[in-house]
């Protein structure tokens, strides 16, 4: 199914109920009808950890939690950009960042916030799989907080540069985060060691865990980049393998089904496709060329895609067979 959106697709999600994109006009377009959630653009969104509606943050300074046909303002922060949210449906918290401060509220008790400081701008967030532990990219790596703690000094992750994206293994091992010198970077969490994952033509911004956590594809390059994690060692001293590749284009987004090898890629020329990791085998759901693709998801059994882009365009399909 194909759709026209009218605006840039920040982000898409696939919900209890369906799903969800969330719109540089302010609106969140579910399955069911349109919500409108900020006046302005919608900058970041994740799904609400119940898993109905969709939590987004906006240029307005707002932290809005919408359903089809309603929204609940979590809250407000006059003057403020919130352009990164994070939630996690295991602790049912919900993060956002606004410049240099982060604020996690829990979704099961609205009496309930705390607040991080830091020194420079946070760029992206990311929720431990226990979502006990909240991590912060900002200038120089990422801060590591108990996230329902308030009073506390951070691990701080040390690396020199700008971190703009994260993402936790589902074993809770490693902490991989992408940087703006396209490049990736990761520590074990056990010890602090870290490792330099380099070779990309162009910046990650995207990254997703398979393969119940053996595997890690990300966005940046002709193809999709897929890490191992296998091993207690993860991706240290090992070669990244790239599938899909095509001459002339780049992968701007990637999603996976957690528990299988089906990954999706989304390109600068508009196309979506996916693949099975483990057998090569790519099929396009989207074959059309147009504006490059902003987002994608695939949902959590595997079974659709959905995919949205810079013009508006947008579309989910069921998951072609890929045997």
């Amino acid at each position: 199914m194909n759709l026209d959106l009218d605006a840039y697709v920040t982000a898409a999600a696939f919900l209890a109920d369906g799903y969800a994109f969330a719109l540089g006009d302010g609106q969140v377009r579910f399955e069911t009808g349109q919500t409108a959630a900020h006046q302005g653009a919608i900058l970041a969104a994740a799904a609400h950890p119940s898993g109905k509606g969709l939590v987004s943050g906006g240029d307005d300074g707002r932290l809005v939690w919408s359903q089809p046909g309603q929204i609940q303002e979590i809250t407000r922060l006059p003057g403020k950009w919130i352009d990164a949210v994070a939630t996690s449906p295991f602790s049912g918290l919900i993060a956002c960042a606004a410049g240099k401060e982060v604020h996690v509220f829990d979704s099961n008790d609205p009496a309930f916030h705390t607040a991080f400081a830091h020194e420079k701008s946070v760029a992206a967030l990311a929720f431990d799989p226990k979502g006990r532990r909240l991590a912060c990219a900002t200038y120089g790596g990422a801060a590591l907080w108990f996230a329902r703690i308030a009073v506390q000094k951070p691990l701080f992750l040390k690396w020199a540069g700008s971190h703009i994206a994260l993402a936790f293994s589902p074993d809770g091992k490693f902490l991989i985060s992408s940087m703006q010198e396209n490049q990736l970077h990761g520590w074990r969490l056990a010890d602090g060691k870290d490792m330099r994952m380099g070779g990309y033509p162009a910046k990650v911004r995207t990254l997703a865990f398979l393969a119940k956590g053996a595997a890690m594809a990300t966005s940046g390059a002709g193809g999709a980049v897929i890490w191992p994690f296998g091993g207690a060692n993860g991706p240290m001293g090992k070669e990244a393998a790239e599938v899909g590749f095509e001459e002339g284009v780049l992968v701007t987004a990637v999603a996976a089904a957690p528990d299988s090898t089906v990954i999706a890629a989304g390109l600068d020329d508009g196309r979506v496709w996916a693949m099975d990791a483990a057998k090569g085998k790519r099929v396009f759901v989207r074959a059309d060329k147009g504006e490059a693709v902003s987002c994608l998801a695939v949902s959590p059994d595997g079974s659709r895609i959905a995919w949205g882009c810079e013009d508006g365009a947008a579309g989910v399909a069921a998951t072609p067979s890929l045997s």
